[in-house]
């Protein structure tokens, strides 16, 4: 069946879309490009709130780090929303034909996402998406009840309401900029152990789950615009002129994006992140089916952002481990032994990163039909629904 095909069919016969997991796949390696930067300042994410470009980088080094930050802020983040929304639309069409009860035990799978998000933010990361995501999974499973129409609506209140939110944080940090420099004293981490960061972000909770808050009207937005793309046929051949208008305003948004994330300031990094990236995401979703519509998904290329896509969750959770082990203290301490070469080291960190991710996944799927997390998550949430197997199911046709 091709990708044309959008409305899966029901229980284990059900197919994947090529093209969506194309998606999933440069949509986790492109949020390591956001995320590399954050495991390459010295103070991590605390340092970048205060100032992207770490005190004493000379003028001509911070625009290239800026400018290099830009190509992936923020965009990635929204397409990994707009393909989760998609996900959401499968599971609750897949249910319909199934006859079965929604959201039924998709509000079971979303806890254990949520509890998977604890899990990376405790332990790897303390940007985790994936507590957002759950929460935002559990209300859209909601809404999807609703008629299309009411959807629609639901889309531009969101949308609004978000716009508001962030014109008037933006706003705010214009006219009162913070000082740009980090936390005085050592940079935990730079100093402390894999446990001690993970006592570190529990202590700073409120700061670093700020975020998802701080976006939930856009996420809510983002999962149902992935929705209603899917809905629409944005994979088959019948929605070119939908993907034709999306680039076109992705390729609009692009420059006003750069040149906000460049010159903007905080204001403006602000204002390129929650503003204008989702815009280029939405141009960036349909540039990716597009070019899988018109060259297929088995090339080389397409086939490595499958394997990712298909294992997303254990890439995600993966991909930031090895960050942490390359740039914080209890691994190389990168960030802070070669701060002086902080766009090469940087750089490097995201290309070897991305290599073992893309083999380990083209690896594990030539053995396992689902990725580690990705099975462990299956397996929890059959529980209570049917007998869940006892090993990972081995990939057929291999």
């Amino acid at each position: 069946m091709s990708d044309a095909t959008v409305l899966p069919a029901p229980r284990s016969s059900r197919p994947r879309i090529d093209s969506l997991d194309v998606v999933r796949g440069v949509a986790i390696i492109g949020t390591l490009g956001t995320n590399i930067w954050v495991f390459s300042h010295p103070w991590g994410l605390v340092g970048l709130l205060a100032a992207p470009v770490p005190p004493g980088t000379s003028a001509a080094e911070g625009v290239a780090q800026l400018a290099l930050m830009a190509l992936s802020q923020g965009k990635f983040l929204a397409l990994l929303s707009l393909a989760f929304g998609m996900g959401v639309f499968i599971q609750h069409d897949a249910a319909q034909r199934a006859g079965r009860q929604w959201p039924g035990r998709y509000l079971w799978r979303a806890a254990l996402l949520f509890l998977d998000g604890v899990v990376n933010y405790i332990l790897i990361a303390e940007f985790d998406v994936l507590m957002g995501y759950a929460v935002t999974g559990a209300i859209v499973a909601w809404l999807l009840m609703t008629r299309p129409r009411t959807q629609r609506v639901m889309i531009a209140v969101f949308g609004a309401l978000h716009l508001v939110l962030i014109t008037g944080i933006v706003m705010l940090v214009a006219l009162n900029p913070s000082s740009g420099s980090p936390p005085p004293g050592p940079s935990p981490y730079a100093t402390d152990s894999f446990l001690g960061l993970a006592a570190f972000r529990l202590d700073n909770i409120v700061l670093f789950r700020a975020e998802p808050v701080l976006i939930g009207f856009l996420t809510l937005a983002m999962f149902l615009i992935g929705a209603a793309l899917l809905r629409a046929r944005i994979f088959a051949a019948e929605g070119a002129g939908l993907r034709r208008r999306l680039m076109i305003a992705g390729a609009v948004a692009f420059p006003v994006d750069v040149a906000l994330g460049v010159a903007g300031g905080q204001a403006g990094l602000l204002a390129e992140r929650y503003v204008v990236a989702p815009l280029v995401a939405l141009g960036v979703l349909a540039l990716i089916a597009e070019v899988c519509l018109r060259r297929g998904t088995e090339g080389w290329a397409a086939r490595r952002a499958r394997e990712v896509g298909r294992v997303a969750l254990s890439a995600y959770m993966l991909q930031n481990l090895l960050g942490g082990a390359l740039f914080y203290g209890w691994g190389l301490g990168l960030a802070e032994t070669a701060a002086e070469w902080r766009i090469p080291v940087t750089v490097a960190g995201f290309l070897a990163i991305t290599a073992v991710v893309v083999l380990s996944a083209h690896l594990w799927l030539r053995r396992f039909a689902l990725g580690p997390v990705e099975w462990l998550w299956k397996r929890a949430a059959n529980i209570g629904s049917r007998p869940a197997r006892d090993t990972v199911t081995p990939a057929r046709g291999r």
